[in-house]
């Protein structure tokens, strides 16, 4: 049996270990790194582009099956496949004259993290300031 003490999730320590946007301001390395994701995700044809791939049964798909989705060149796609993975989102392997793609959840899951309320913290009353009515 081992001695060893285990660390418990979603205690002090855990915060320490993965801090959030709401708990600890960002580095500016981080920051850089986080703007470049948030930027590819900023357009709504990369957006498409990577729920199109992260929600593919297999976890793959084909670029040929990706094209046909929009009303855009193959060029302008493939431009667009390029900013995702460049930004670490997705991957890519070439597999004879077709390229297929798949996502990286850890950088999704990182998003999430980084993005996420601490545990116990309840949500910020909505401010009505500058809102129309």
């Amino acid at each position: 049996m081992s001695k060893q003490e285990l660390v418990v999730l979603g205690g002090d320590g855990a915060r320490e270990c993965c801090p959030t946007l709401l708990t600890t301001p960002l580095e500016e390395d981080q920051a850089e790194t986080l703007a470049k994701v948030f930027k590819a995700l900023g357009d709504p044809v990369r957006l498409r582009l990577l729920s199109l791939i992260a929600s593919r049964e297999g976890g793959e798909v084909c670029v040929c099956d990706l094209t046909p989705a929009f009303d855009q060149s193959q060029p302008t796609i493939s431009h667009h496949l390029k900013l995702l993975k460049q930004a670490g989102l997705i991957d890519s392997e070439r597999r004879g004259t077709w390229v297929y793609y798949r996502l990286l959840p850890e950088t999704t899951d990182h998003l999430a993290r980084v993005l996420a309320r601490p545990t116990g913290q309840r949500p910020a009353e909505p401010s009505t300031a500058g809102v129309a009515s």
